[in-house]
């Protein structure tokens, strides 16, 4: 293959994996390349401002975990939306031309058909059908405040454990007595 080189690439066009869809939902087609900050202000636009109930994020190969990411931004910003998650295989075609040929010689092209995990997030304002496949409600909102050991808007936050004197190295474990000042006794010299 190192003679080769790949002149065009193109994706098998697939319906969207989810029945009941409005013919103008929006869906925000994820490549390896995209910018999340551009993706996300688009999306996020259609959302809040154009007020859409439904939109989907689709992207496969690379483009899966960037999907995901895009995803998982947009319910943290946005709260409250009900998700459904299908992941299937997509055909990808590549095609490659060889450059080792005579200059009058016809042009040699290699067709290659990869099958390459994709994934489809349906995201709606609106409650969905908890019985399907890949079914995710809301994340329950916490009230301002609330102190939780799940997953809030900061991150994890977990309280510290108590202060145990029995956990500090005996190095630590000082007793300071009360010792008059000016009486030339130092730090080096307590025990």
């Amino acid at each position: 293959m190192e003679n080769f080189r790949k002149v065009r690439t193109s994706e098998e066009e697939m319906p969207l994996p989810f029945p009941d869809l409005p013919p103008d939902v929006v869906e925000m087609k994820v490549k390896e390349g995209s910018k999340i900050r551009n993706l996300m202000n688009f999306a996020m636009a259609q959302m809040e401002l154009k007020g859409r109930r439904q939109i989907v994020f689709s992207g496969c190969g690379r483009a899966v975990t960037k999907t995901i990411t895009c995803v998982e931004i947009m319910k943290r910003k946005l709260g409250g939306l009900h998700q459904v998650t299908k992941v299937r295989y997509k055909t990808v075609l590549e095609v490659w031309e060889n450059q080792d040929l005579p200059p009058d010689g016809p042009a040699q092209n290699l067709t290659v058909h990869k099958n390459v995990p994709s994934i489809c997030i349906l995201l709606s304002r609106d409650p969905l059908d908890p019985n399907q496949m890949g079914y995710q409600p809301p994340e329950p909102r916490h009230e301002a405040g609330e102190d939780t050991l799940g997953s809030s808007t900061k991150g994890l936050k977990r309280p510290l454990p108590p202060a145990c004197e029995e956990l500090l190295p005996k190095k630590l474990q000082v007793q300071v007595s009360d010792i008059p000042r000016g009486t030339g006794t130092t730090a080096g010299q307590l025990d």
